[in-house]
C-alpha cells in the first residue's frame, strides 16, 4: 500500500493526466449556413484553410460538409456549384463532445468510425471543431513531452 508515510504517493488515474479536446481544438470555426451554396462553402474552405464546415440553421448545428462531401457530389452529377445547398452534401446529425471530453476517447472513437472531425459544443452552440490534423497536432506535442521527459 503506498502513501505519504512510506515516502510514496498515489499514481494520479490516468483520467487526471489525460488532456481534454479543448487543449487542441480548433476554436470559434467557421460555419455555414445550411442554405449556403457549395460555391460558397468551397470558398470559404479555401479562404480559412479548413476542410470541414458546421452546417448550422437558425443558430442551431445541423451537420457538418466536408471538403470530401463537397468533391464527391461535384464530380458524381452534374450540379452548378452555385445553384446547390450545402444541405445536399452534409452529413447530418454529427459526431458532437463537450469540450471536456477526454482527447484518448474522442480520438478512439473518431478512429473506430473513421470520422474526419468532431464538433465541440458549448452552452452557446458550436464552440469549436477537433480534426484529424489537430489530433495529430496533440500526438505531436503529447510525444515530444514524452521524449523530453525521459532524458
Amino acid at each position: 500500500m503506498s502513501g505519504e508515510a512510506d515516502g510514496t504517493h498515489d499514481a494520479a488515474t490516468p483520467s487526471m493526466l489525460m488532456p481534454s479536446v479543448s487543449r487542441f481544438m480548433t476554436t470559434q470555426p467557421i460555419t455555414i449556413d445550411r442554405a449556403s451554396t457549395l460555391a460558397v462553402a468551397r470558398r470559404l474552405m479555401h479562404a480559412h484553410n479548413a476542410r470541414h464546415l458546421p452546417v448550422v440553421a437558425d443558430g442551431s448545428l445541423v451537420g457538418i460538409v466536408s471538403e470530401r462531401d463537397l468533391q464527391l457530389l461535384e464530380t458524381s452529377a452534374q450540379l452548378d456549384p452555385d445553384l446547390v445547398h450545402v444541405d445536399r452534401a452534409m452529413t447530418p446529425n454529427p459526431f458532437i463532445v463537450t469540450s471536456d471530453a477526454a482527447l484518448d476517447e474522442i480520438t478512439e472513437i473518431m478512429a473506430e468510425h473513421k470520422y474526419g472531425s468532431v464538433i465541440v459544443m458549448g452552452r452557446d452552440g458550436v464552440e469549436g471543431i477537433f480534426t484529424a490534423v489537430d489530433a495529430c497536432r496533440a500526438l505531436t506535442t503529447i510525444l515530444r513531452r514524452m521524449a523530453s521527459e525521459t532524458l
